[in-house]
């Protein structure tokens, strides 16, 4: 799998968004580096977003649960792991809300049955390091003005953000009881290519695909900053081998837009891209449906200890990078037509 010296790097949650576009990331960019991505492909992982990187030669996959211990304890052991980065996570806020006791099992137990292991099979801890990938959603609910930074109180709102909160307490308090190296980052919303077809810009491409509804929460005035995930990845790879150990890293772009400002945009280009006319248009698709409980008003976060002390800057432009987005979406029927065959989890929207 590698030469000898090679960074050795264990990626869980590596065949999910984030992830694999992380990987896809380290075979551009670091290709000297040696991958082995573990994942359970639950339902939103899948190998197909892995695409050329299944026949690197320094990567590896290999299918397992991080609650799993013995598996962990093998591959690290196997393989000789320089470090760890935590993908591996429930994500949907909406899921989390009908069914919280398994974003508990991944987010919490799954985080802590990785620390244990880690801490079990690091006999030089500090010659290692845990990157936990954490989230902006831990902070709560901002007003108009003003942006969270790592110094910001945890005050988390739903079952999701609630055990993103407990992974991350406890990758600290093993960073100060038993003196893991380990570096916690949080991002903005992420969108880019590989995406499962829940989260809100390709549900709404995909919807509007299908001349199905296009729901918007409430007023439709929720905010969010959007960051493309090329930006997050450089961003985790930065706090990998720049970060300063127990540290938190925020990463945000600074491109807030209203729920309703997004979808409306996304409408535009769907109608650039297809040709519909103005009886056409997919803006006709819109839908204002019952807000979801606890749904933060304003997200944003500061970035400037990332700015400072990792030297990452976000380099694609929000319009430019959405635009990318829905012609990756468009060309790549492939990758999403499966997923929506296979009816999987697409329907907490209109619950």
């Amino acid at each position: 799998m590698r030469d000898k010296g090679t960074m050795r790097l264990l990626v869980c949650g590596g065949a999910g968004f984030i992830g694999s576009n992380f990987i896809h990331f380290l075979i551009e960019h670091q290709p000297e580096v040696a991958i082995v991505c573990y994942d359970e492909l639950t339902y939103a992982g899948n190998l197909a977003s892995l695409g050329t990187c299944l026949q690197h030669p320094h990567f590896e996959f290999v299918r397992g649960d991080i609650n799993n211990a013995e598996l962990l304890r093998h591959i690290l052991q196997r393989c000789s792991i320089d470090h760890v980065i935590n993908f591996a996570a429930e994500t949907h806020v909406d899921r989390s809300i009908f069914q919280p006791l398994s974003f508990v099992d991944t987010n919490v137990h799954g985080t802590a049955t990785i620390l244990e292991t880690l801490r079990e099979v690091w006999t030089d801890p500090q010659a290692h390091r845990l990157v936990q990938v954490s989230t902006d959603e831990v902070f709560g609910s901002l007003g108009p003005h003003g942006s969270f930074d790592e110094n910001s109180a945890y005050r988390p709102n739903s079952p999701y953000s609630a055990s993103k909160a407990a992974a991350d307490h406890l990758v600290d308090a093993y960073h100060t009881t038993y003196g893991l190296n380990t570096v916690v980052t949080h991002c903005t919303n992420n969108y880019g290519p590989y995406q499962y077809p829940e989260k809100l810009i390709p549900y709404m491409i995909l919807a509007a695909l299908e001349d199905r509804p296009l729901p918007i929460y409430g007023d439709g005035q929720n905010v969010r900053d959007w960051i493309h995930v090329k930006d997050h990845c450089s961003g985790v790879w930065a706090a990998l081998t720049r970060g300063s150990t127990g540290r938190h890293y925020a990463f945000g772009s600074g491109c807030e837009r209203t729920n309703l400002e997004l979808v409306t945009l996304l409408c535009w280009l769907l109608d650039q891209k297809l040709g519909r006319s103005a009886e056409q248009a997919t803006s006709r698709l819109m839908t204002f449906i019952q807000d979801r409980p606890g749904h933060d008003r304003r997200y944003a976060l500061n970035p400037s200890r990332a700015r400072t002390e990792l030297g990452w800057e976000p380099v694609v432009d929000f319009e430019p990078g959405l635009t990318t987005t829905v012609r990756w979406y468009l060309e790549h029927r492939e990758w999403w037509q499966p997923i929506l065959e296979r009816k999987a989890k697409l329907h907490f929207y209109h619950q």
